[in-house]
């Protein structure tokens, strides 16, 4: 029994420590999209159990046996000019090892360093790296689970700070009948080191812990797989104070718009398309609802919350675009390439 009760506890105060932390946290960008597919599929998505390697990223326990000597590398062109990018690769001992290795970094580009009286002194860079240590093991023919580990580094000018995060991550697959699932927690974890220091010691941040939960189905007589992502289950209220949003004042007190329901409930969701007349093609379109809510702007239209995508085997490789847009006239773009290195051996 113990061997049960312990690990219970530790998500229990895992999660509990997550409400405390709400609104609040470091290394955002762990929550990137890391490839094009998964920008087109709304950012996320822990389910969909098709050997892509560049999923293991998002649920460890996606690795499978045919994941072993894969590639994966990608690079995206994010918003004012920021670049990030992850590559990873795969291998699997024995029958039922299945290993991973991979890095996440996100380039800020170069600032002009300058005094409070604008005369320039110099240039700085800003940077983020996690590497991800990859494992997962099949508990049967269905069931799958797997762990990540993700040391992280940042730096911005002179101030850096690094820490540990830790994904554990499900996974469920129906083969008969075209279905998968998956759970993870992502980024369970601590800084070790804060960006500065006080006359209280270092200034330690949360990660961004995420519960996240999803599910994929594909019909049997149509080229359609849809997949359904749940993301934030560690906390309801994802709203937030915002300067674009209608507002009644009564006095001097402003009570800001109230999200309802189920408004807040797809907030939590994440939609998610995909045509796939082959293994070797698809086309995808993915719907973010909070991304939407919180990037739209009072009369501007929009497709903020929509993604797009597809892909495509060239030769031996797996070819693959996403784009999302954010607002208007802000997007952002996502190239993915992959391959199984075992198809080159002579």
């Amino acid at each position: 029994m113990h061997k049960i009760f312990i690990p219970f506890l530790f998500i229990i105060l895992t999660v509990q420590s997550a409400f405390s932390q709400a609104g609040s946290g470091v290394y955002k960008f762990l929550d990137l999209p890391v490839s094009s597919r998964l920008a087109a599929l709304g950012g996320s998505n822990v389910s969909l159990n098709d050997n892509d390697i560049n999923f293991g990223f998002q649920n460890p326990a996606l690795l499978t046996t045919e994941t072993h000597n894969t590639l994966g590398i990608n690079m995206a062109n994010y918003l004012a000019d920021i670049r990030f990018g992850s590559a990873v690769y795969g291998r699997t001992i024995g029958t039922k090892n299945y290993l991973a290795v991979g890095i996440q970094y996100v380039d800020y580009g170069l600032f002009k360093e300058a005094t409070v009286q604008n005369e320039i002194i110099g240039e700085f860079t800003a940077k983020d790296i996690a590497l991800s240590l990859i494992y997962a093991r099949p508990l049967s023919d269905k069931y799958t689970v797997g762990a990540t580990l993700k040391p992280v580094y940042s730096v911005f000018e002179r101030y850096t700070s690094y820490g540990l995060a830790i994904d554990l991550g499900a996974s469920y697959k129906d083969t008969a009948n075209l279905f998968s699932a998956g759970l993870v927690l992502r980024n369970i974890g601590t800084q070790f080191k804060g960006y500065y220091a006080d006359e209280n010691g270092q200034h330690l941040e949360s990660l961004p812990f995420n519960i996240q939960l999803g599910m994929s189905k594909k019909f049997k007589h149509a080229p359609l797989r849809l997949s359904f992502t749940l993301h934030d289950l560690q906390q309801w209220d994802l709203s937030y104070q915002s300067t674009n949003q209608p507002t009644e004042t009564i006095g001097t007190v402003t009570d800001e718009k109230k999200i309802g329901f189920i408004d807040m409930f797809f907030r939590h969701s994440i939609l998610a398309a995909e045509f796939v007349p082959t293994k070797n093609f698809y086309l995808a379109i993915g719907y973010n609802h909070r991304r939407q809510k919180e990037m739209s702007m009072n009369g501007f239209k929009s497709s903020a919350g929509f993604s797009f995508g597809g892909g495509i085997k060239i030769y031996k490789f797996h070819a693959g675009f996403g784009m999302s847009q954010f607002q208007v006239g802000n997007y952002s773009y996502q190239f993915s390439i992959t391959t199984n290195l075992n198809e080159f051996r002579l």
